[in-house]
């Protein structure tokens, strides 16, 4: 049964997003590990589309922000309204209260208010005026980011770059894929006329039984001297840190669910690798429009250098 249901929600996404059924895949891993995914590509080749698409196929509450130089923190967070009937002050929340929002460009609006960002991100939470609200569950932020060599963008920094489990690029579809976006797109917008494909309760039980897949001892040491080398590196002056190892950890195990499997294999953790880890290092003078795949190069060739367990 719940096979079936990853498979729904697979397939319902990729009839929306064509040609792209890597970035699809580890879009709902990303979902059912319970992370949050940073779609970093050129403007029109379907970022909001694959975040439209993944957000109708699972039922939930879904918002979308369009990120813009003004934009507050107490625009997505909400804030305290006063009464004067009552002479009370009563919380509005923003629209971050739903299961799944959709941040689009948001490295167009400043850093202060990407960091709003952060206890959503990382608590499930919202302290606001020393009051905390809890989040609606599942919640999975998907956040678009233009290329930084693009006027009007804002980097994120470091530590909102770490509460992203995945960065992935959609790239230009090939010339099959784009000929059928072409026809498909001649009645109006595919991702309009996709239905739910799953149900909120399901989505949490997907979460809890990836908590409950099998990580042998041999390859989380695998993945423990892949995250020592990068901290090592040379070329590196930042490693992996702590979040990062347990977020790739939890990935791979939700790799292993999507794959029918109760267990992590060798490929779960060398798939995940480059989405998971590639911004979370910092290259040593690399420019920050070309660190990514600089980023990816050192990461493949420490993986190359290190012993893969039978």
């Amino acid at each position: 049964m719940s096979q079936q249901v990853v498979r729904q929600i697979v397939s319902n996404v990729e009839s929306a997003v064509l040609g792209k059924p890597t970035a699809v895949r580890l879009s709902v891993v990303t979902l059912l590990a319970g992370g949050h995914i940073l779609l970093e590509d050129a403007p029109g080749l379907g970022k909001t589309s694959l975040a439209r698409a993944l957000a109708k196929s699972l039922g939930c509450g879904f918002t979308r922000m369009q990120f813009t130089p003004d934009l507050l923190p107490s625009d997505i967070l909400g804030g305290n309204i006063y009464r004067p009937g009552t002479g009370d002050f009563e919380f509005r929340p923003g629209p971050i209260f739903t299961n799944v929002l959709l941040a689009d460009e948001i490295n167009r609006t400043t850093p202060r208010t990407q960091s709003a960002l952060l206890e959503a991100m990382s608590e499930r939470q919202v302290s606001i005026e020393g009051t905390t609200h809890k989040l609606p569950d599942p919640f999975l932020v998907i956040a678009t980011q233009n290329p930084f060599e693009f006027e009007g963008t804002y980097p994120l920094p470091e530590n909102q770059l770490d509460r992203f489990m995945m960065c992935l690029s959609l790239g230009y579809p090939d010339r099959k894929s784009e000929l059928e976006i072409l026809n498909r797109h001649r009645d109006g917008q595919p991702v309009d006329a996709l239905t739910a494909a799953a149900t909120p309760d399901q989505v949490l039980n997907l979460q809890r039984q990836v908590q409950a897949i099998k990580f042998d001892a041999s390859l989380a040491e695998y993945l423990l001297q892949i995250v020592e080398k990068t901290r090592a590196n040379n070329e590196l002056t930042l490693g992996v840190s702590t979040r990062g190892a347990l977020t790739w950890y939890r990935a791979a195990q939700a790799m292993a669910l999507v794959a029918d499997r109760d267990y992590v294999i060798p490929d779960d953790i060398k798939e995940t690798a480059i989405p998971v880890l590639a911004h979370r290092v910092v290259c040593r003078g690399a420019l920050r429009e070309g660190h990514r795949q600089r980023a990816s190069q050192i990461l493949r060739m420490l993986m190359d250098g290190i012993a893969v367990p039978s």
